[in-house]
């Protein structure tokens, strides 16, 4: 395939190397969305690439009115909530958490070292918000996965290369994994009214145009409107990127920390709702983490 594998090929209209910023308890994180430089990304809240190791971690916090998507890179967090579920997820493994009407969870390195991975918040729309909090994990090995031609792709959520993941999106999103060999290049169609964005976990790569410049590790790439994205690998090191896409939501947001509504009102509900323990927030009363 040549440059015109798409007929509106998707651009880079924005690219740049998300600081480094503390985090939960002494957790350092790169803020990919959600600073300065990027707000938000409709329906997307918040992108994190994270790096702890203990005793630093994220403990007992609560959410309402998005979903959290957690996938690790190495290492393993163990996550415990206030309705008694908890688990580790390690290297490869994904946790796609709806928070809904409430959770109070922590996140936490499982065991000593570094701990590395992503953290993605995706808004929920004003009739999703108040729904019953729901888990959807899914181990490494149970993530689908195609290989062709030097390139491999981990479906997260979405679909690629005929593979599709079994991740119920309720704001319809795409997160894919893609890995190139030197000298391979790829072509994923996307949506055209969904927002998207490539984020460069190692080597770098050459997205929307061949003559353009690679894009480094650790960057950010926002893509412009179109169909599909082209990615080319033209250094001699193996390329891994995550393409990730949603469908806006198109609603207002109103943001306090991990709180996320569409009204100011709804916020000071929130906020009444947590410090009160009702509303979704009931099992907070006597609950911690340990």
């Amino acid at each position: 395939m040549s440059e015109s594998s798409f007929a509106r090929p998707r651009l880079v209209t924005k690219k740049f190397l998300p600081k480094h910023q503390r985090e939960g308890d002494g957790a350092v994180v790169r803020r990919c969305i959600g600073r300065s430089e990027l707000k938000t990304l409709d329906p997307f809240l918040m992108m994190d690439d994270f790096t702890v190791s203990p005793p630093a971690g994220f403990p007992d916090h609560p959410h309402r009115g998005f979903e959290t998507v957690t996938y690790m890179l190495q290492g393993g967090i163990t996550h415990q909530d206030f309705a008694g579920h908890k688990g580790t997820i390690h290297t490869g493994d994904v946790q796609w958490m709806t928070a809904g009407r409430g959770i109070i969870h922590s996140e936490m390195p499982a065991g000593e070292g570094v701990h590395k991975g992503l953290q993605l918040w995706i808004n929920l729309s004003s009739q999703d918000k108040m729904i019953e909090p729901r888990y959807q994990e899914l181990l490494s090995k149970d993530i689908p996965s195609a290989e062709e031609d030097g390139v491999e792709v981990r479906v997260i959520a979405g679909e690629s290369m005929g593979v599709q993941s079994p991740v119920y999106t309720r704001t319809p999103a795409m997160y894919l994994d893609f890995s190139l060999r030197p000298s391979t290049e790829v072509h994923q169609h996307i949506p055209e009214s969904w927002n998207a964005f490539a984020y460069v976990i190692e080597g770098e790569g050459v997205l929307g145009y061949q003559n353009n410049s690679p894009i480094p590790p650790n960057h950010m790439a926002v893509l412009g409107p179109g169909n599909g994205l082209s990615v080319w690998n033209r250094s001699s090191k193996p390329l891994r990127f995550v393409l990730i896409a949603g469908q806006p939501l198109n609603e207002p947001v109103v943001q306090y920390g991990p709180f996320v509504m569409n009204t100011q009102a709804e916020i000071d509900q929130t906020i009444e709702d947590y410090h009160y323990s009702k509303n979704g927030f009931e099992m907070a009363k006597h609950w911690r983490s340990h």
